[in-house]
């Protein structure tokens, strides 16, 4: 599941979570980072709760597409239905599925002005089923 691993010697204490953010040089890349379950019970493993600046559901028809663009708020975007696909700059891409989620932060660098031939990502519905996804803003 990407966006999401839980590996058998980890799961009660580790999740490993994808980040979209802008590197040095002003490009789109991929992470993946720890996320640590501190909280809870050894039945139900949690994060600690972390505050967010509101949520948007969004529904995209099958053919959608988007121009290269940057994520003006960071925020976690989750795949509810259908499956989506982002691609970067350098010609990689990632598909995310129904439950599978990433951390969006590609943002403009600070005094930069938006290069669509090197900043930000593009994505697009990808399949026969419409896309349903949930932003929550951080």
């Amino acid at each position: 599941m990407a966006g999401l691993n839980c590996r058998k010697t980890t799961c009660m204490t580790m999740l490993t979570q994808t980040v979209l953010y802008t590197d040095i040089d002003g490009r789109a890349r991929w992470r993946d980072e720890p996320c640590l379950l501190s909280e809870g019970t050894p039945a139900a493993r949690l994060t600690p709760l972390q505050a967010s600046g509101g949520l948007q559901w969004r529904s995209s028809p099958v053919g959608f597409k988007s121009d290269f663009h940057c994520t003006t708020t960071p925020q976690w975007l989750v795949v509810l239905q259908g499956r989506m696909e982002i691609g970067l700059q350098d010609g990689s891409s990632r598909q995310f599925g129904s439950g599978e989620y990433f951390y969006s932060n590609d943002t403009l660098p600070v005094g930069a002005s938006f290069d669509s031939k090197l900043h930000g990502h593009c994505s697009r519905q990808v399949g026969d089923e419409p896309l349903v996804t949930l932003f929550v803003r951080t």
